[in-house]
Parts: structure tokens; C-alpha cells; sequence
């Protein structure tokens, strides 16, 4: 039998759909008592527009495996952090074009020289560490856009938070 857990933690991101929420580190929580079950989790940022999205899916989830009573629980404490992305979670990002936060190559060959800026992420494509940044904006507002100046591809990358 599937667990509620495992039900919930298979819900994808609406916004980065190679994850799962529990891939994201956004599913905190889940408690069951006979027939209830309450999910807890946390919205990589307070106005994120998928969290509806995933509260739907979530439910619709759970019901489908056996549960009628659902609840979905927000908490904004402790915020979410990329570092709550789980090693698998980096993977299928890389793998799906995308940098996750953090993914610097092997040199730092950015030419960055402002000790606040964090450093360029590494192409997920060929793994050059010479990108630029194109646009801070990117599809979603967890995303910039980069362009590797090896071998000239654009990619998104997941901010750190």
C-alpha cells in the first residue's frame, strides 16, 4: 500500500516540473489519524503563485489513494532555502538544462570581482564556469537566465534563496 507520504511527496512542481515537491524540499510535514490526513509545507517564497496549484494536486492526490479528509497546511517558518533541494532534486535539474543554485564549475573563470555577487553558476549543459547572466528576470521568479559563453547556450538557474 502507498503511504500518504509517498502520495504527497510524488506531487510535481507546476513551475519546475522535473521536480517533485518533496524534491523541492517544500513538503515539511504529513500526519495522518484514521481517515484525516494534514500536509504541512512551505512556499519557496510567500506570494509564489503554484502554491494554489500544489495545494489542489496535493489534495486531489491523497483522495484518489484512500484518504476523504484532507488539509493542506501552509507555514512560512523556517522560510524555504535552495538548500532544502534535495541531491536528486539538483540532479533532475541539471539533467532538465536548468543550473541549480549553488552549481559553480570547476574554476571560477567569471571574471567576477565584487565580493557580494555569488558566484556564476556552471553550464548544465557542458560545464564551462564562463556564463554571464542575460536577465535576473527568468520563466518563474525562482529563475534568472545565463548564457554560457562556451558554448554559447542559454540556460535558466534556480536562485539561491
Amino acid at each position: 500500500m502507498v503511504t500518504a507520504y509517498q502520495l504527497a511527496a510524488a506531487v510535481v512542481d507546476p513551475e519546475l516540473p522535473m521536480l517533485t515537491i518533496a524534491d523541492l524540499g517544500i513538503l515539511r510535514e504529513i500526519r495522518t489519524d484514521g481517515d484525516r490526513v494534514v500536509v504541512t509545507i512551505t512556499p519557496t517564497y510567500a506570494a509564489c503563485p503554484a502554491m494554489d496549484t500544489i495545494r489542489t494536486e496535493i489534495v486531489a492526490a491523497l483522495r484518489r489513494g484512500g484518504w476523504p479528509e484532507v488539509e493542506v497546511v501552509t507555514t512560512l517558518y523556517p522560510p524555504w532555502t535552495t538548500d532544502w533541494i534535495t541531491p536528486a532534486g539538483r540532479e533532475k535539474l541539471a539533467a532538465a538544462g536548468i543550473a541549480p543554485p549553488g552549481a559553480t564549475g570547476p574554476a571560477s573563470g567569471s571574471g567576477r570581482s565584487l565580493p557580494l555577487l555569488p558566484p556564476a553558476p556552471a553550464c548544465p549543459r557542458c560545464g564551462s564556469s564562463r556564463t554571464e547572466q542575460v536577465s535576473v528576470f527568468g520563466a518563474t521568479a525562482c529563475t534568472s537566465i545565463w548564457r554560457c559563453r562556451a558554448c554559447a547556450e542559454p540556460f535558466p538557474h534556480v536562485k539561491a534563496f
